[in-house]
């Protein structure tokens, strides 16, 4: 298991590989607001897309299914 990510570190990450938060909304199909509310604390990522977006942005542990 790989350590969690804050919110803040989350963002240093996606600012390190260069890409923009509808960059990575895109690459994995999910809606840019929801990755913003992410990361910006008004959504928890319990279930659904928030859970499958916090899992991938590493600010959750859990599984995404394919």
């Amino acid at each position: 298991m790989h350590a969690l990510l804050t919110t803040d570190q989350a963002r240093a990450n996606l600012d390190r590989q260069g890409m923009s938060i509808a960059e990575f909304s895109r690459m994995h199909s999910l809606n840019k607001n929801l990755v913003s509310d992410l990361l910006n604390g008004r959504k928890k990522g319990k279930r659904g897309q928030a859970h499958r977006a916090a899992v991938l942005l590493g600010i959750k542990d859990g599984v995404v299914a394919q």
